[in-house]
């Protein structure tokens, strides 16, 4: 078997930094043949010296940006770019045959029907999963997809993520509320993009990954919990209707999901340190406080009444953690916008073309830069 052919959408982001570094540990498997970017920068300039084979796309979008990665002819797309600039991209190279490595929960949460759709009918076409073809890169995502290796999903009884807590797992609400910047970029655990960190201390995060696997898994919302794990290293866990359950655990280390998408079904030579038992000696669990994370409350309920409210959730997410950023509105401001624009456009239905859920993104983008805080 030759080397697999691979495209990076975001290669500069953290995801798509650590993919490269998967890629340079193996080019016996891997040859990077294509990667878009934002914009140009000294790391993209250090990434065309280091690949000068692969073709660079700049500041692409939409079909414009699919049309340039699926010309390249991908076996393998990472979708690491925040955002919903990819979505045409990912849903075209299910399409299209090449299997999708998904670390954008954006594609899936807002795209709902559109991105699981086109990775059913991938996955009908070849005869594998959905999961053969959406590969799960989170790292929540691929340790439940990994505990269910082997297993039948109808005897599933329950999924479990787990989250850190992030940097105010112990803050209460009034102080959570008026946090600084600095404050919520300093993840306890995971080292990540500005705007997913931002999201981790808000636990908003965790309610979309809950949404994520609401549509990976086709499990329903009020059979996936989530448990507050602030050491990271048990990742996600099944259990089973005969009273067993499997976990998976190890390093909070992304080229690890990342690793296992990649070389899926193999695992690959170890990316990681391994996980000893000294390690786990202490492994803590407790219940996410919907009353001092409002945000993870509001996500949750956007999950529950489905129809346009995740991809509501998504677009005003990203317009509020941007406005946060700059100062323009507190960090409790940003549970705040999300509950009014979802109760604003959340009532809708699911929009059925990425055209719809263009025009709704349009709507909310709007709304959320025009917000003021009550």
């Amino acid at each position: 078997m030759g080397r697999q052919r691979v495209a990076i959408i975001g290669a500069t982001g953290s995801i798509g930094t650590q993919t490269l570094q998967v890629l340079r540990d193996a080019p016996d498997r891997f040859e990077l043949v294509a990667y878009a970017v934002g914009r140009e920068s000294a790391a993209v300039q250090e990434l065309a010296a280091a690949h000068p084979g692969a073709q660079r796309f700049v500041g692409l979008s939409g079909l414009e940006l699919s049309d340039a990665i699926l010309g390249a002819a991908p076996d393998l797309v990472v979708a690491a770019a925040t955002g919903l600039a990819g979505i045409h991209a990912t849903i075209n190279a299910l399409h299209a045959g090449a299997a999708v490595a998904i670390a954008n929960k954006e594609t899936i949460v807002a795209g709902g029907e559109l991105v699981i759709g086109a990775a059913r009918s991938a996955a009908a076409q070849r005869g594998t999963s959905v999961l053969e073809r959406l590969r799960p890169v989170d790292s929540e995502h691929s340790a439940l997809w990994q505990c269910l290796a082997g297993e039948s999903v109808d005897r599933v009884e329950r999924f479990w993520l787990t989250a850190s807590g992030g940097p105010f797992r112990t803050w209460d609400a009034s102080r959570i509320a008026n946090a600084r910047f600095e404050d919520a970029l300093k993840h306890p655990t995971w080292k990540m993009g500005g705007k997913i960190t931002i999201d981790s201390a808000s636990l908003v995060n965790k309610g979309l990954e809950v949404i994520e696997a609401h549509r990976l898994f086709e499990a329903p919302m009020d059979r996936i919990s989530i448990m507050v794990h602030p050491q990271s290293l048990l990742h996600g866990a099944v259990s089973f209707t005969d009273g067993s359950m499997k976990a998976q655990i190890g390093a909070p280390d992304m080229r690890v999901p990342i690793s296992y998408a990649m070389n899926y079904p193999q695992r690959s030579e170890q990316p990681a340190r391994a996980v000893s038992f000294a390690d786990m000696r202490e492994l803590t669990f407790e219940e996410p406080d919907l009353q001092r994370f409002p945000g993870l409350a509001v996500a949750l309920a956007a999950g529950e009444a489905g129809g346009a409210a995740p991809a509501t959730l998504i677009v005003a997410d990203d317009i509020a953690t941007s406005r946060f950023a700059s100062g323009e509105i507190p960090f409790g401001g940003i549970p705040a916008l999300l509950r009014d624009a979802c109760d604003r456009f959340g009532g809708r239905a699911a929009p059925e073309s990425v055209e719809a859920l263009s025009s709704l993104r349009d709507e909310v983008q709007a709304f959320s830069v025009q917000w003021r805080p009550a």
